[in-house]
Order: structure tokens, then sequence, then C-alpha cells
């Protein structure tokens, strides 16, 4: 499967809720999924079937994979792993997302979306404990330095960054926007994910 190269904002209208994946302007008025609630297509505002429960359980896990932007073997890949983990496995799931070096660059505030945070990832832009990781799926831990390459600080989106981040950072992150670092300083816990998901469909989806 190809990755998806349509408007994004199409994938929030269709899932009926936001995926943040357009940055600000998933905050302001100019919102899709706030100005055109409906699915896409020409028949996305006619009336929609009642969906069956194994339709419910596919449209939170394309929800999820959608949100975090992984292709379907890397998130059943990522499921797979949780299940080995102890404790329970929709949880473990999602901390393991969140943990995302992706994520992490996102949900500190040195991105404005997981997409540009993926592709600050991919360019080379990051560093993990003073090293250079270009690998999004990276799994950071508890200590974990994420920075911005110093050659790279003085790129205008960074520029921006350190006169202060608006975004609320999870608190299992500590972020110092004037050194454009973050800390994960915890594990995510349920509460910190920012998305309406229902992991336990998930789960179900993967266990039939």
């Amino acid at each position: 499967m190809a990755r998806y190269t349509d408007s994004v904002c199409r994938m929030c209208r269709r899932e009926g809720t936001k995926l943040f994946l357009k940055g600000e302007k998933c905050f302001s008025t100019k919102c899709a999924v706030q100005n055109r609630p409906t699915p896409p297509g020409q028949h996305g505002q006619a009336r929609q079937r009642k969906a069956s429960e194994y339709g419910l359980q596919l449209r939170e896990k394309q929800k999820a994979r959608r949100a975090y932007g992984l292709m379907e073997g890397q998130f059943k890949r990522t499921f797979v792993r949780a299940t080995g983990m102890k404790g329970i496995t929709g949880e473990n799931l999602l901390q393991l997302l969140e943990l995302r070096l992706d994520n992490v660059v996102y949900r500190s505030g040195l991105a404005s979306s997981r997409p540009q945070a993926r592709q600050f990832v991919c360019h080379g832009l990051m560093t993990v404990n003073g090293k250079k990781v270009d690998i999004p799926s990276y799994t950071c831990k508890v200590g974990d330095v994420i920075s911005v390459r110093s050659t790279r600080k003085d790129m205008a989106h960074f520029q921006i960054v350190k006169e202060g981040i608006s975004r609320v950072v999870p608190q299992w992150l500590t972020t110092d926007a004037a050194n454009l670092t973050a800390t994960v300083s915890a594990l995510p816990a349920r509460d910190d994910v920012d998305l309406t998901l229902q992991e336990n469909m998930i789960v179900e989806y993967y266990s039939r």
C-alpha cells in the first residue's frame, strides 16, 4: 500500500474527528471538520447506514493509524509489540505510538503537526541524546533528550518556536523552547493522548 498523498483534511472528515494533521489550521476556524462535518465524496451528505461492530472496530483502527501516520504493516507490528508487554494491551499500544520520535517532536511543540515532525526526523534535523536519529519510528525512553541539530536551529520555523510554544505540552514531556530541546520525563499515561480513540475496539479488531 502506497502512502496517502491526497488532502489530509479528507481523512479527518472521513473519520469525523480532528486528527491534527495540518498544524495550526486544525486549531483555527479554517478546519475542514468544523466547516464540512460530513464524509468526503459525492454522497458524503447522504444518510449514513449504521455501521456494524466490525465496521466500528475498523474505523477506530484506521483513525489511530492515520493520526500517527503509520502504514498498515507498521501499525500491526506495533500492536503485536504491545501484546508482548505487561499491562493492558490497548494502553500499551497508545504508549508505544506516543513514544515514537516523530510524535515526541510534535507533542513537544518543536513541530506544528505529526507529518511535519516526521519530515524533520527523516531529513536528519533531530538528535536524541546528542546523536542524529532519522528514524521516525524510533521509540524514545524516559530520560531521552530530543533536540534540534545545532546547524538547523537558525531555520525560520525554529526561530518562531524559540519565541514560545503556544500548544499545551503533555506532562510526560519537559520542553525548553529557548534551547529547542524536549526531555521525556515520564511514560505517557492514557489521559495524555490528545486524540479521541477507543483502543479497546482496536484490540477487538486484531483479536478476530
